[in-house]
Formats: C-alpha cells, structure tokens, sequence
C-alpha cells in the first residue's frame, strides 16, 4: 500500500489508539437556540435550509414539529412549516442501496437491458454490493473509454443549503482518479451568464442588487419585465431568510410605481399594486426596441451618457431606425409583434426616459430561443435614457431571486472541501445533454469556443434530479440507451433514480452536520446546520458516500485529507467573518453567527462606481464600457447573435403558432423549489387538481374548448403529452398557459405524463449558437379537456422494490480495483509538486 492509500479503517485504528476520536457533533448537536417558551422541554435543534433556518422539535429519536425563528426569517413559509418534515418521513425516501434488477443479473456479461430502465424492479442490496458495483463501473469506463466517458450531471449545487454539498464532494472524488466530463452552465440564467459579461462586464443575473433603500429613496418608476420577487424570494440557493418581505413594502408605500410587463398577473402585481402590461410571450426584444424608436423620435435619448459610458450605440441605432434593414422598429411595428398598443408603447417609453426608472428584468426571460438578447435589449434601452449607476435608477436582473436588494455584509462565507483539479477539458452546456449523448464527437461553439462533444458510456449523479429538468424528456430516455451504467445518489425515488442502474440512498440535512450561510447577497448570517435524527434506513451522507467509494478504491486518504468530517466544517466556519468575532464553539452551541453589513453599503448602487468615475472603475468588457453593439460577441460570427439586440421571431411562439395552439410558459413553482417538495402531501393539498400540477388559462381560452376550472386538461405538441388541472383565470392572456415547472413525472400507457411535468412538450433547441442555453419558455402546444385519463397520479409512490432477491455475492478481490492507484500514480507523475 503506498503512502496514497491509507484507509479509513486504518485511520480510525491509528486514531482510536492515540486519543480517541470525538466529534464536536455529539458533545453539541442537542443545544440550539433559546426556544420561546423557557419552560418547554429541550429536544430542540437547530437547523437550516433552502426554506429557512429552524428548529426541530424532537422527541423519542423522530421529528414531532418545526419551529421557525422569526428573528432570523422574516416571512416563514408552508415549504418550512409542512415540507421539511413532510418529506423527510415521506414513502418516497430511497431507505436501502438498490441495483436494477437486469444489471444485477447482467453486469458481468453486459446483458444490462438498458431498456428496462424506469420499467422494472430494483433489488435491494446491501451497500457493499452497490459500492463495489459503481466503483467497477467507474473502473471499467476509464480503462476502456477514458475519463471523458463519465459524465457528471451534478452541478449547481440545489439539492441542500449545505457547504458539503453532493455536486462538490462527487467532483472531488472523481477529481482523484483524473477527472470526468463536467455540465457547463446552467438552466436559471444559462443564456445571459455567457452574454451578459461581454456586454455589461459581469454575468448580473448572480449579482447583488442596489441597496433597497436607495431604491426606496429615489425610484419613481419600477418595471418589472417578468419579473416575480414575491413568489420567488420564498426559496434560496444557501438559507432564505425573506430579508426583503418588507422592504418591497416600503418602496412601494414610499410611492414608487411598478409596472409589470408580463402574460400574467403575479403575486408581485398584487402585492405592488403593479399595473399589468400584457405582453406576447417571448417578443420582450420587440418592446424595447419599439420603446427606443419613439425615444429617438422625441429626442429623450441621454446623448451626453452614450458617449461617457457606452460603445457601439451608432450600430444598435441604425438597426432601431431601420437604416439596416429598411424596417423602422416603430411602437407600431412592435405592437403587431407584442400585441400591446402603439400608444401604450409611446407612453412607456416617455414615463421610463422622464422618470428614475429601475428595470429588473427576469432570468425567464433568456430561457427562450433568442434569449440572451432579451437583457441585452433592456440594458441597451436603459443606456440610451441615461439610467445605468445610477441611484435608484438602472438594471438589475437578479431582483427576483435571493433577496436581492438587501445590503451586503462582504465578508467571506463557508467553504468547504476543495473539489481539487479536474484533468478532462471536455464540459456539456447543461441544456445539451440530449445532444450530447445522441451525437459523440460533434462539434459545437460554446461562448467563442469550438469543442467536441464526448462519447460518454456513464453517468454519476448526485443531488440532482436531471431527469426533470432537461427539456423533451421522451428524447433523453432513448437516448440513455447507450449507456452502459447510471448511478443516481439522492435522497427521495425523483425522476433521476427512477431511471438509474444502481440507486445510493443519502441521508437528507436533517440526518448529517454541515454549515450554510444566509442571504445569497446579504451573507450576513452563518448557520450551523446541525444534525436533527439519526439517519433514515441504511442511508449516509453524501460525504459518506463518497469516503465510502473512495475507500473501495484506495482513495480514503486523498479524499478526507485524513482528518474527522467535524474538523472540515470547524475549518469552513473559520474561513468566515463571522469567526473573528464569534469562537467556533459558540457558534456551533447557538446555531448561528452573525456578520452585518456596514453602514455604507446600505447607500451601495449597482454600476455606482463606474457611473461616478468609468476611468477609474471600467466595467470587465472589452471597452469598459456598456457595449450597446458588442464586438466580442459579433466576431464570433454567431449566426442567430449579431452582436446587439435585434428582432428574430423565435423558434415557436403565437406569431407563428399553428390554429388553436397556444404559448405555455412554465415559471417557478410557488410550493416547491424546482422539484423540491413535490413528494410533501401536505403541500400538494393546497394546490395539485385531482393529484396533477394546475396550469392556468385564460377564461376565454378555456371555455372555447368546453373546459370548466377543475377540469383535467392534455397539452400536447409533437414532442409529447401531459395532463393537469385547469385554472380558469382572468389574470393570464388569452393565448398563454402557465404550467409551473418541476412535477415529479408518472408515465401513462399513451406515453403522457400522468402529473403534469412540463418537460415532455418543451424543445431541447438551444438559445442561440453562442451560449447553447435552454429555451423552455419558448413552446406552444394545443390543449383540450381530458376524458381518458387512466389512473391517479403515482408520481410519488415508490417503483417495485424486491428484498429478497437471490445474487451472487460480489468477490471484490476478482473486481481489482486497486488497479486504481496505477491510475492515479500515473496523474501524479505528470504534475508538478505544487499540483501534487
């Protein structure tokens, strides 16, 4: 065994013997922060999640209640009151290791049966069957394929608030052995996140916001272009604390007007009295090139700004007034396309140039064919009115999501264990998996590069339910036929497990320690996110999982760095502000920490510093400047993006929908983080229509096809089929649909998804040449009442499972595994010290 190969059991062995090892998890996971009521008993804990920080009530080993702290989270919802617990003692819950039943049978001959996947039974194994099962797989894809053939489908990092989350710990188990194809990107903003730093110098749709007080102050005018913070400030990639509940309060009281610009009426609307400016779906581009004309027109263009801060506006102009083309892009040219009058456009346009006017535009907006070029059109107008770094005044496309608004603390938040150095440079933009897997060494451009796609023969993913959220699903399981091994590692049965090989049971947050911080933006709390009950079934951390396979293969070392799982979370909590104020150990016994923002960042503006000083501060572009005609982006000679926002009818939409098709959008849930929550029956009482995902429509709509509200409805299109409960509503355009995304799928005999997923009908076309994003938002489909449905949903009920399933027991001194340390010998040899 060489130095690289110490082993878990060793380590504990070594360490047993010298001092005996106790982690800080067991001395203090049962303190908490002070309940209410000084006199109830102490069995309470504290703990932290995508849906708020609480406690959990504990008595006899289970979870009996959920405690919100309403000084940390403003504004608690059902997702935290009824979801958290729901779901953590749901049906659904994978509690064993499980391996399809036909790669069981076939794994050393190959007869697999990778058609059977989603179809038939799982055998319950015990986990050192599935663990030596995935490490061959692994094993026998970099031998025979190379490490390119392993495709990691974890990215982003959704599936817990955590620090050690499953995406970090799998890509440094694989870092070890050399490395795997990465997803690229991702499906929230994967359009603009390539664009916008070309154009504006930084990605914006992940950037924090004008202090909202600012906002409060100066804005007079706010426009939301499809934007929702209400609905969608419920939930948070790290601890949501609903930080800006009030605020959007006072501004609005502070008599600031919002305008929305949207299909349909949101929660946003109501609660700021918003006026509702109904809009084609997907023609936002036209809008604001219709509002630039009349701007030009009238003479209300900020000459003296374009000039200081912006390139290329004599381009974009000339398109605008039809120099190029011969089209003046007029507010009565853009209201056949809109479908909003020409003089509600020409008053737009004057209210937004005569106002201090803030524009927060929606990430769902560049999730359509043409998309990035939707922000690029509200930020060119922005600039050609002068508002950009301003105070109170400008763009912003992150609004919705994250509290954005609130004021930053800047200091450094947790971080957890490095995912070391990946040695594959093959990557897949997370919407083209489809086309990946369908087409092997084709080539695709990718934000200025030419790449080739790998020929990939397995997938690992952990905490991430792919499988929902990749757009034309029917597509996707065929074309999973090629492969040899999917290994899913996930918590609950989700649509990713359903359809893998061999299935790895994690324990949830509640069930492991870990560390998270509050405020995407705001950073001004860190949480210790402390284990609540022990682990349900057989199931163990991700860290634990990955320890275990690395282990299998004489990794254990390299991966735990051969320290206590506790020791990496105290050094995490030490990277941060907080811990030059707060000990770790109080930390850790109160369940919280805080680092507030300074004053001065309360009077902090978006693009400020480069408005007050554009020497000084450039903006990270080319120029330095907001580049209205972008030359970067233009010399790539990317067909479908010139370079600056211009009008392109998009692949599908009401302008060239075919008779009685309608434009089905399918925004962010408001009971769910994606596909979070959707195994919690008590969420799913509030608002699923006899067991399926409503979807609201128009009135008119609905009653020209003889559907009541209540009624089960089939939106088709030639990708597939699914079924829903109609919501009648006024509040939704005629010729529009929203269905929310991230139902958990359940497939009848007809091949329709029994609960109302939407992305069997969505297309898998990608956004444009240059950032290969999806375009869920762009799909039309035809809709009627539903009389054949077969059977209730059963999204959520688990697959056959046989537990007493007759195997032949695996001889893992046959498997050689440890042929894996001449794989990794082999990578240290070529690098430098420094990488070793």
């Amino acid at each position: 065994m060489s130095a690289f190969q110490i082993s878990r059991r060793g380590f504990m062995q070594a360490g047993a013997a010298a001092v005996g090892v106790t982690s800080l998890s067991n001395l203090m996971g049962s303190s908490a922060l002070a309940a209410i009521d000084p006199n109830s008993h102490g069995q309470r804990v504290f703990h932290a999640s995508h849906f708020g920080p609480f406690e959990a009530v504990v008595r006899d080993g289970r979870i009996t209640a959920i405690s919100p702290i309403t000084e940390l989270d403003h504004q608690p919802t059902d997702m935290l009151m009824l979801g958290v617990m729901d779901r953590t003692y749901d049906d659904s819950r994978i509690l064993y290791p499980m391996v399809r039943k036909s790669y069981l049978d076939g794994w050393q001959s190959g007869d697999t049966k990778p058609e059977l996947r989603g179809k038939e039974e799982f055998v319950q194994v015990d986990w050192d069957t599935a663990l030596a099962l995935t490490a061959n797989a692994i094993v026998k894809t970099i031998e025979e394929n190379g490490n390119e053939a392993i495709f990691s489908s974890s990215y982003g990092g959704w599936s817990n608030a955590g620090s050690f989350r499953p995406n970090v710990m799998q890509q440094r188990f694989f870092n070890l052995v050399g490395g795997c194809t990465i997803t690229q990107g991702d499906f929230s903003a994967g359009a603009s996140q390539v664009a916008l730093p070309h154009i504006i110098g930084d990605m914006e749709v992940y950037s924090p916001q004008t202090a909202w007080e600012v906002v409060r102050d100066n804005t007079e005018v706010f426009v939301l272009v499809g934007c929702d913070p209400v609905k969608n400030n419920r939930i948070e990639f790290t601890v949501a604390d609903h930080g800006m509940s009030r605020p959007w309060a006072e501004i609005r009281d502070a008599g600031c007007r919002f305008i929305s610009i949207n299909p349909q009426r949101t929660a946003s609307d109501s609660y700021l009295n918003a006026d509702w400016v109904q809009i084609v779906p997907n023609t936002d581009i036209a809008l604001f090139l219709g509002m630039a004309h009349h701007v030009l027109e009238q003479g209300l263009e900020d000459r003296a700004y374009i000039e200081k801060y912006t390139t290329g506006a004599d381009r974009w102009i000339a398109y605008v007034k039809g120099e190029d083309d011969g089209t003046a892009k007029t507010p009565d040219w853009a209201a056949g396309i809109t479908g909003i009058p020409a003089d509600k456009i020409r008053e737009m346009a004057e209210l937004f140039a005569k106002s201090r006017t803030q524009f927060g535009g929606a990430w769902s907006l560049q999730r359509a064919h043409h998309g990035e070029l939707t922000h690029h059109a509200i930020i060119n107008f922005a600039a050609l009115i002068g508002k950009i770094g301003k105070p109170g005044e400008g763009v912003g496309f992150s609004w919705h999501y994250g509290s954005g608004g609130m004021p930053q603390s800047g200091q450094p938040t947790p971080t957890g264990l490095s995912a070391g150095k990946n040695l594959v440079d093959k990557l897949c933009p997370a919407s083209r998996i489809v086309e990946m897997l369908e087409n092997p060494g084709k080539e695709f451009f990718y934000n200025g590069q030419t790449r080739t796609y790998p020929d990939i023969r397995m997938i690992y993913n952990a905490g991430n339910n792919f499988v929902s959220h990749q757009q034309d699903l029917n597509r996707l399981l065929k074309a999973f036929g090629k492969l040899h091994t999917i290994v899913s590692q996930d918590v609950w049965w989700t649509a990713a497990v359903r359809w893998a090989d061999i299935v790895l049971p994690a324990s949830s947050t509640l069930e492991r320690d870990d560390i998270s911080v509050g405020g995407t933006y705001s950073n001004d709390k860190i949480y210790a996110m402390k284990k609540v009950i022990e682990p349900q079934g057989e199931s163990m951390s991700d860290y634990e999982i990955f320890e275990a396979l690395a282990d299998k293969m004489g990794l254990w070392a390299q991966f735990t760095d051969s320290v206590d799982y506790m020791d990496h979370i105290r050094a995490a909590y030490e990277r941060t502000g907080a811990s030059k104020t707060t000990p770790f150990e109080e930390f850790w016994e109160k369940g919280y920490a805080l680092q507030p923002a300074p004053p001065e960042a309360r009077k902090w503006v978006r693009h400020g510093a480069f408005y007050e000083d554009p020497e000084a501060n450039p903006l990270h572009t080319l120029s330095g400047k907001i580049e209205m005609f972008c030359s970067s982006i233009a010399d790539m000679n990317v067909p479908d993006n010139p370079g600056m926002p211009v009008w392109q009818e998009p692949l599908e939409y009401l302008g060239n929908a075919k008779e009685g098709q309608l434009h089905i959008v399918s925004p962010h849930p408001w009971y769910r983080l994606h596909s979070q929550m959707d195994n919690s029956a008590k969420l799913r009482e509030l608002y699923k229509i006899d067991g399926r995902e409503p979807v609201r429509m128009n009135r008119q709509d609905a009653e020209a096809r003889g559907i009541a509200d209540g009624d089960l409805v089939e939106i088709r299109n030639e990708r597939g089929a699914v079924i829903a409960g109609a919501v009648l509503s006024d509040d939704i355009m005629p010729g529009v649909m929203s269905l929310y995304e991230g139902a958990w799928p359940d497939l009848d005999s007809k091949g329709r998804c029994n609960s109302g997923q939407i992305n069997w009908i969505t297309s898998e076309r990608p956004a444009s040449g240059l950032t290969q994003a999806t375009i869920a938002n762009t799909c039309v489909a035809s809709v009627a009442k539903c009389e054949d449905a077969e059977r209730p949903n059963q999204a959520h009920q688990n697959p056959a499972i046989l537990t007493d399933y007759q195997f032949a027991a695996i001889d893992e001194s046959e498997l050689g595994l440890d042929r894996v340390a001449d794989i990794v010998e082999s990578l240290y040899a070529e690098m430098e010290e420094g990488e070793r």
